[in-house]
C-alpha cells in the first residue's frame, strides 16, 4: 500500500484500502495505476484530475464536491487538502451530468512533520528561480547571497542561509518579518523583483520552517528515487489544456504530491505555456512539446502532441520502417505530406547531401533518360559507392574530431589523420571500430594517425568531454564544478569518466612538433575537484573498471562506448545523421540526449538505432536507409497544411549549403577550377583536410566553415549575412571568374 503525504511523517499506520468508483463517462486519477488516496498528516496535499472518456482533461470545468464536508476541503481545480481525520467521498460533476466519485481517508490531520530543508525548503528556490545561473546560483553568488546552482548542495545553502552576514536573512521570533521573505515577497526592494505571494504554499512552508527554528532535517530522512507525471503523454486541441499532477517517490517507498512546488519548463514557448499549478495550456499552433519537470536533483518530462486535425486521405507508398513511422504520426497529428520530389530536385538534393556536390549535366541527363522504376535506389548506391562519399562526410568527421593545424610543423599529422578517416569511410569500416580506433591511439602519427586526435585535446576534461558529446550525446561540461542542471550526472560521474584518460601521457615524437601518445603505467584515477576525493575510471551509470596496473582504462571505456547494449552510442549517431539528411535532429541539437530533452519520434530514434546495430555499425547502410525513404524524397513545397510545420516531417526542409559545397559548386556553375596552396590544381574545397586554408579563402571564412575547434556541429554557421550577399556580388575572385576566358 501507498502512502501520499509528506516523506518525513513519524508515525506509519496501516490504512483502509479506497476505491475509486466510476459512473457514466467521467473518472478521478491523480497518478498512473493508483486506486487509493490517503492524506496522512495535515501538511499532505494531491491535485485530482477529472478524464473524459476519452482521456479529454475536464479538470478545470467539473463541479468538484466532498461529502461529508469536515473531512477534507477541495477547490475548484480539483486540489485536495486535509480538514479532520475520517472518510469522505469526492465527487466530479460534468457539465452533461456525468459524475464520478472517489473514496479518500484522512489520517493524523493534527500531525505537523518537521520541515526538512533539502527536501521541502531547497525545492522552493529552485521553483522561484532564486539558485538559477543568472540569480544567486551563479558562481559569484548575487549582492553577498549565494546558493548553490538548483540546489544540488543544500548543505552549502543551509550554511549561507542561516550562517553568512550574522543570520540577518531569518528573524525565528517573527518569520513573517525575515529578510528572505520581505524581499521575496517585494515588501522592501529586490534586485530580483517579486518572487512569492504571501497567500502561497510556497510562503506559508517558509513561515513555518523558520517557525520550527529553521531545522536542517534528519540526515537519515529518505531521499526522492524518482519524479512521476501524470499523464506522461497527451494528444491535446488547438487552444487546448492539460492539467498536470506530479508525484516524488522517495527512498522509503512512500509518495508526495508535489505538483505545486516543482517548476516547469516548455521547451517550445511558441507551443505551451505553463502555470505554476502544473496546467499546460498550448497554443493555436499543431505540433509536438515537451515540458520539463524538475524537482531537487530528478527530472522528468510530459510530452505533448497537438494535432492540426487535416484529413489524412492518401500517403505516399512507404519504403521502409522510416516511413511507416513517420506516416503513422501524421496520421496521428492530422497533417497531409507534400508530394514526393520531381527526379531533378530528387537527384540534387541527394546528390549534395551524399556528395557534397552538384550533379554533373551528363549526370542529370543520364539521370533523367533512365526509365528503371529503381533508379532513384541506383543512384543513391552509386553516391555511396563513389569517392565523393567518402570525401563529404571525412570533411564531417575531420571538423568534429578537430583537425586543427595551428603550427606549420603539424601538416603531417593532419593530413595522415585526415586520410585515415576518408579512406575508414570508403571502406566502410564499422563505426564502433572507427571510434576504438580513435579512442585507443597510442604511438606517433605516422604508423597510427588517430593519434592526431590527442593532440587538440590535450587535457582529461576535454578528452571525456568531446567522447561524451560527439559518441554519446551527452554533454558534461557542467558536471565539471556541480551537478549537471538539466541531467542526472554528478561531478563524481564526470571525474570517474575522465578518469578512464588518466593514463595518457605524451612525449617528443620522432619528427620536431609532433608528439607520441604513450599511455602510462599505474592506477586510472582522478580527483573530484569539487570534494577532492580520488575516484577511479568508470563508464557513465556504470561500476569502476576492475584493472590492474597494466591495464589500458581506455580499452574498457572502448569496450563499453560501443557495446550494442549501449543505451546512447547508437541513437547519436544515428540523430546525427538523421540531421545531416533532413535539417533537423529527432533530438535537437543532435548531440544532446539526455532525458529532459525527448526526441520528436522517439519510436523511430530507437528503431533507427536498433537498425545501425543489427547492421554491424554499418555507416553506409544508415545513409543508405535514410536516403531512400519517401520521407527524405518529399517535396519542399508545403501544401495548404504543413506550411508551419517544423518536427513532424510532413515536407522536406530547405536549408543552406554548407560553405565548402557552395565553393565548389560556384566553382563548377562558372567553369572555375580552384587552386588552395600545396594542392593540385581543381581540389574540392570538401577535400580540404584541415582548418588552415580557411585563412587564405574568405570565401570559406564568411560563410561559415569550422575552424575545427569543438566538437560541436554549431561552430560551422549556416546563418545568412550581408557580408555573404556583398561578397557574391562584389567579390573580385567572383568578378574574376565571371569574366575569365573559360567561364
Amino acid at each position: 500500500m501507498k502512502r501520499v503525504g509528506p516523506s518525513l511523517a513519524l508515525i506509519r499506520i496501516w490504512l483502509f484500502l479506497a476505491v475509486v468508483l466510476q459512473t457514466g463517462a467521467l473518472t478521478i486519477q491523480y497518478r498512473e495505476g493508483a486506486g487509493n488516496l490517503v492524506l496522512d498528516s495535515r501538511d499532505a496535499r494531491q491535485q485530482l484530475l477529472a478524464l473524459a472518456e476519452d482521456q479529454r482533461d475536464l479538470t478545470h470545468e467539473v463541479v468538484w464536491t466532498a461529502e461529508p464536508a469536515n473531512v477534507v476541503n477541495i477547490d475548484r481545480v480539483g486540489r485536495v487538502t486535509p480538514a479532520a481525520n475520517g472518510g469522505a467521498i469526492i465527487k466530479a460533476q460534468a457539465g452533461d451530468g456525468s459524475t464520478a466519485t472517489l473514496a479518500v481517508r484522512v489520517v493524523n490531520a493534527e500531525l505537523a512533520t518537521p520541515i526538512h530543508f533539502g527536501n521541502q525548503v531547497v525545492p522552493i528556490f529552485t521553483k522561484l528561480g532564486c539558485n538559477g545561473g543568472g540569480c544567486h546560483g551563479k558562481a559569484a553568488g548575487q549582492n553577498g547571497f549565494s546558493l548553490s546552482l538548483l540546489g544540488f548542495e543544500p548543505g552549502e545553502d543551509f550554511e549561507h542561509l542561516l550562517k553568512e552576514a550574522r543570520g540577518r536573512r531569518l528573524f525565528p521570533a517573527s518569520p513573517e518579518r525575515s529578510l528572505l521573505l520581505t524581499k521575496a515577497t517585494a515588501q522592501v526592494p529586490h534586485g530580483g523583483g517579486k518572487r512569492l505571494e504571501v497567500d502561497s504554499d510556497d510562503y506559508q512552508l517558509l513561515v513555518r520552517w523558520i517557525r520550527q527554528g529553521m531545522p536542517a532535517g534528519d540526515p537519515n530522512a529518505p531521499t526522492v528515487e524518482k519524479l512521476e507525471v501524470f499523464p506522461r503523454a497527451r494528444t491535446l486541441a488547438l487552444n487546448g489544456s492539460q492539467q498536470l499532477t506530479v508525484t516524488a517517490h522517495y527512498s522509503d517507498g512512500t509518495a508526495q504530491d508535489v505538483t505545486r512546488g516543482v517548476l516547469y519548463e516548455p521547451n517550445d514557448k511558441d507551443m505551451a505555456s505553463v502555470s505554476e499549478s502544473g496546467l499546460v495550456s498550448v497554443f493555436n499552433q499543431p505540433g509536438e512539446f515537451s515540458v520539463m519537470v524538475r524537482y531537487q536533483s530528478k527530472v522528468a518530462t510530459f510530452r505533448g502532441t497537438i494535432p492540426l486535425g487535416a484529413p489524412v486521405e492518401s500517403l505516399p507508398p512507404a519504403r521502409n520502417f522510416v516511413d511507416e513511422l513517420i506516416f503513422e504520426q501524421l496520421r496521428r497529428v492530422g497533417m497531409p505530406p507534400s508530394a514526393v520530389a520531381d527526379d531533378q530536385t530528387f537527384q540534387r538534393r541527394v546528390t549534395l547531401d551524399i556528395a557534397g556536390r552538384l550533379p554533373r549535366a551528363e549526370e542529370v541527363e543520364a539521370f533523367r533518360a533512365n526509365s528503371d522504376p529503381d533508379k532513384r535506389d541506383q543512384w543513391i548506391d552509386q553516391l555511396i559507392d563513389s569517392g565523393d562519399y567518402a570525401d563529404y562526410f571525412a570533411n564531417k568527421w575531420a571538423a568534429l574530431l578537430r583537425n586543427k593545424r595551428t603550427d606549420p610543423r603539424h601538416a603531417r599529422g593532419t593530413y595522415a589523420f585526415h586520410g585515415w578517416i576518408r579512406d575508414s569511410l570508403a571502406e566502410n569500416k564499422p563505426f564502433d571500430r572507427f571510434v576504438r580506433e580513435i579512442l585507443t591511439a597510442s604511438g606517433e602519427v605516422a604508423e597510427n594517425p588517430p593519434v592526431a586526435w590527442y593532440r587538440q585535446v590535450r587535457t582529461m576534461q576535454s578528452q571525456l568531454e568531446d567522447v561524451s558529446q560527439l559518441f554519446l550525446g551527452q554533454r558534461l561540461q557542467c558536471a565539471q564544478c556541480h551537478h549537471h542542471p538539466y541531467e542526472k550526472w554528478s561531478q563524481t560521474d564526470y571525474w570517474r569518466f575522465g578518469a578512464a584518460f588518466a593514463q595518457v601521457s605524451f612525449k617528443p615524437g620522432s619528427q620536431p612538433g609532433e608528439e607520441a601518445v604513450v599511455p602510462r603505467r599505474g592506477e586510472a584515477k582522478a580527483t573530484n575537484k569539487k570534494t577532492g576525493q580520488p575516484v577511479r575510471a568508470a563508464a557513465l551509470a556504470e561500476d569502476p573498471f576492475a584493472l590492474s596496473a597494466d591495464d589500458d582504462a581506455r580499452l574498457h571505456l572502448a569496450d563499453w562506448l560501443t557495446q550494442p547494449e549501449n543505451p546512447w552510442f547508437a541513437k547519436t549517431v544515428a540523430n546525427r545523421y538523421w540531421k545531416h539528411f533532413f535539417g533537423r535532429g529527432l533530438v535537437d541539437p543532435e548531440d544532446d540526449l539526455r532525458d529532459s530533452n525527448p526526441a520528436t519520434h522517439p519510436e523511430l530514434l530507437e528503431a533507427l538505432a536498433k537498425h545501425f546495430v543489427a547492421s554491424g555499425f554499418d555507416l553506409k547502410e544508415l545513409v543508405r536507409t535514410m536516403a531512400r525513404s519517401t520521407t527524405y524524397q518529399l517535396s519542399s513545397e508545403p501544401n495548404e497544411y504543413n506550411a508551419r510545420d517544423r518536427h513532424q516531417y510532413s515536407r522536406f526542409y530547405p536549408r543552406r549549403l554548407p560553405a565548402e559545397v557552395l565553393f565548389d559548386s560556384v566553382n563548377l556553375l562558372v567553369g572555375h577550377e580552384s587552386q588552395f596552396e600545396g594542392l593540385p590544381r581543381g581540389t574540392r574545397a570538401v577535400c580540404l583536410p584541415d582548418n588552415s586554408f580557411n585563412a587564405s579563402s574568405y570565401f570559406l571564412t564568411v560563410f561559415g566553415r569550422p575552424e575545427s575547434s569543438s566538437a560541436c556541429e554549431c561552430e560551422r554557421s549556416l546563418e545568412a549575412s550581408l557580408s555573404q550577399s556583398l561578397h557574391l556580388l562584389n567579390s573580385k575572385d567572383i568578378q574574376t571568374q565571371l569574366a575569365s576566358a573559360g567561364s
